[in-house]
C-alpha cells in the first residue's frame, strides 16, 4: 500500500513502504453476541466507516497509533489508584482504540429507557425518605429499607433543592447473548469515569479524526459544560459559586476529581478549605470567606459530616448537613441516594418504574434472585456453580462471585455467607457480555464489553450521547472493572 497516513504521535509512514495491510478478515466472534460484526461476519452499517478506513492502514500504522494512544494517556496523567495491593499503585486506564459504536435507533430507545428509570429512582428516594407510600403499600418491603446500609433515617423529612436526589448517575448497561440490552446496576453515590470518556474521545479524535469526520457522531465533549449548568440550576442563588469536593489526592478516582474541577472552571476543595460559618458553608481564599452555594461531593454520604454521620470521618465538615437541610447549600448527589445503589433493591426497580410511572421498564433488568426470599436463596444454594453472586453494597467487581470460574472452596465459601446473612446478597445468571474487537498485537480479538453511560438531572433529565465502554482485557474475562484489569473504549453514538 503506497500512501502516507498520519498517526497519532506524529510519526508518518513514507510513500513508496509498502507493508501487510490491517484486516479484520481473520476475526473470529466465536458464538458471541458481536457489536461489530453480524452472526454472519457482516460488518454492521454503523461500522462500514470504521472499517473501510482501517483495512487502508498497514499493521504497524495502527500498532504505531495504538502505543501513540497509550503513551498520550500517560502525558495526560490519566490514572487510577488500586488500593487492593497492599499501597496505593497509581496505573494509567488502558485504552483500546478501536470504538464501540452505537447506532441511532438503538441509542433513542436507550435513551428513553434511561431517562425513564432515573425519573422513577428519583420519585422513590423522595418517597422514601419522606411520604413511604411505596412501602405503606408493600412494593417494596419497609424491613429491606430500613437494613440497608446505605439508607440514612437522618434524611427523613429531608427535601433537596428542586425536588432532585439524583444528579449524576452511572448506569452500567449489559448486552447478552441473545443481543438485548439489559440494566447491570445503578450508580447514584459518586459515580466515576466520565474523565476517561471525555479523554477517550479526544485520543480518537487524534487517532482517526477521518473516520470520525465521515461517520457522524454524536459529541460528548460538552459534558463539563452540562454538568456545570445543571450544578447552577439546583442553587438558588443567581451566579452560584460550584465547587468540587474531594478527599484528596490519594483517592482512586481524584484524577477526575481534578479534571472535572478544571474543565469547569471552579474550585477543587477538600474538607479542610470549607468551613460551616454563620448558617452558611463557606470556602476559604487569599481574601477571605466566601459563601459556597453548591457542592458537587465526591465522598460518601456518612464522611460527609461528623455531626450527622460518621463522627469518626477525617474528610467531612462539620454542621454541614444542617446548613443543607435549612436549604442554603445545594449538595450532588443528595445525601441518601445510595439506598438506591443497593444490589437487592435493584431487583425492585422494574416493580419501582411501574409504581410511581405506571409503565413497563424500556430496558430490564437482568434476571436477579433476592436471597432475602427463601425460594430464590434455595435455588442460589443449589445453583452456585452456575451464576454470579453480588454483594448489596459492594462495587468495583469486588465482593462478587463468578460461579463458573470459581473454586469450590469458593462456591462453600459464598454458601456460608449467604446462610448467615442472606439479606445481603443477590445472584444473576451468568450472561456472556457482548464482544467489541480489541487490539491484540498485530491483530484483532473479541473481548467482552459493558456500557455505563451518564445521565444529568437538572432542568429534565440529559443522558450524554455515549457513556464509558469498559472492557475485560484479560483474554475470557467478564470482568470490566478498571481495578480487576479492565480497560476502555471510546462509544460512538451516530446521528
Amino acid at each position: 500500500m503506497q500512501e502516507q497516513s498520519q498517526t497519532l504521535n506524529g510519526m508518518t509512514q513514507s510513500q513508496g513502504q509498502t507493508s501487510a495491510n490491517f484486516s479484520f478478515s481473520d476475526y473470529q466472534t466465536e458464538n458471541f453476541f458481536d457489536e461489530m460484526f453480524e452472526r454472519d461476519e457482516l460488518v454492521r452499517a454503523g461500522y462500514l466507516p470504521f472499517q473501510q478506513r482501517v483495512e487502508q492502514l498497514s499493521r504497524e500504522d495502527i500498532i504505531g497509533r495504538q502505543h501513540a494512544a497509550e503513551r498520550a494517556l500517560m502525558s495526560m496523567g490519566i490514572t487510577f489508584n488500586v488500593y487492593s495491593e497492599g499501597e496505593g499503585t497509581e496505573r494509567i486506564m488502558p485504552i483500546d482504540i478501536i470504538p464501540r459504536v452505537i447506532e441511532s435507533a438503538e441509542w433513542d430507545r436507550l435513551e428513553a429507557g434511561l431517562i425513564q428509570r432515573i425519573k422513577a429512582l428519583n420519585l422513590f428516594l423522595d418517597d422514601v425518605y419522606n411520604e413511604q407510600r411505596i412501602l405503606n403499600d408493600g412494593v417494596v418491603p419497609r424491613d429491606l429499607i430500613e437494613s440497608s446500609k446505605s439508607f440514612l433515617p437522618t434524611c427523613l423529612g429531608v427535601k433537596p433543592p428542586k425536588g432532585i436526589w439524583c444528579h449524576i448517575t452511572g448506569t452500567d448497561l449489559i448486552r447478552g447473548e441473545d443481543g438485548q440490552m439489559m440494566v447491570l446496576e445503578d450508580n447514584l453515590r459518586c459515580p466515576s469515569g466520565v474523565s476517561y470518556m471525555l479523554e477517550n474521545r479526544e485520543l480518537t479524535k487524534q487517532t482517526f479524526p477521518e473516520v470520525l469526520a465521515q461517520t457522524g457522531v454524536r459529541p460528548v465533549s460538552d459534558y463539563p459544560m452540562r454538568l456545570l449548568q445543571m450544578l447552577q440550576y439546583i442553587a438558588d442563588r443567581p451566579n452560584p459559586t460550584v465547587v468540587v469536593l474531594t478527599p484528596g489526592i490519594y483517592n482512586s478516582a481524584y484524577f477526575e476529581h481534578s479534571y472535572l474541577a478544571q474543565q469547569m472552571g471552579v474550585e477543587l476543595v477538600e474538607a479542610r478549605d470549607l468551613v460551616v460559618s454563620g448558617g452558611y458553608v463557606k470556602m476559604r481564599t487569599t481574601k477571605g470567606f466566601q459563601i459556597v452555594d453548591v457542592i458537587y461531593r465526591r465522598i460518601d454520604d456518612t464522611f460527609l459530616d461528623p455531626k450527622a454521620f460518621n463522627p469518626d470521618s477525617m474528610i467531612g465538615i462539620p454542621g454541614i448537613f444542617e446548613v443543607y437541610k435549612k436549604g442554603r447549600i445545594a449538595l450532588a448527589n443528595a445525601p441518601g441516594t445510595g439506598v438506591a445503589d443497593d444490589k437487592v433493591i435493584y431487583a425492585y426497580v422494574p416493580r419501582i418504574i411501574q409504581y410511581y410511572l405506571g409503565e413497563e421498564p424500556i430496558i430490564p433488568n437482568v434476571r436477579t434472585y433476592i436471597c432475602r426470599e427463601e425460594e430464590d436463596c434455595q435455588y442460589v444454594l443449589d445453583n452456585i456453580e452456575q451464576l454470579v453472586v453480588k454483594e448489596a453494597n459492594e462495587a468495583g467487581g469486588y465482593g462478587m462471585l463468578i460461579g463458573p470460574k470459581a473454586t469450590k472452596e469458593d462456591h462453600e465459601l459464598f454458601r456460608q455467607k449467604i446462610r448467615e446473612n442472606p439479606r445481603n446478597y443477590i445472584a444473576q445468571p451468568t450472561i456472556s457480555l457482548s464482544r467489541v474487537p480489541c487490539l491484540v498485537g498485530d491483530h484483532a480479538e473479541g473481548r467482552h464489553v459493558d456500557l455505563r453511560p451518564y445521565i444529568l438531572y437538572g432542568d429534565g433529565v440529559n443522558v450524554i450521547p455515549g457513556g464509558l465502554t469498559r472492557v475485560a482485557l484479560r483474554k475470557g474475562s467478564l470482568v470490566v472493572n478498571s481495578s480487576q484489569g479492565g480497560g476502555g473504549k471510546d462509544t460512538w453514538v451516530l446521528y
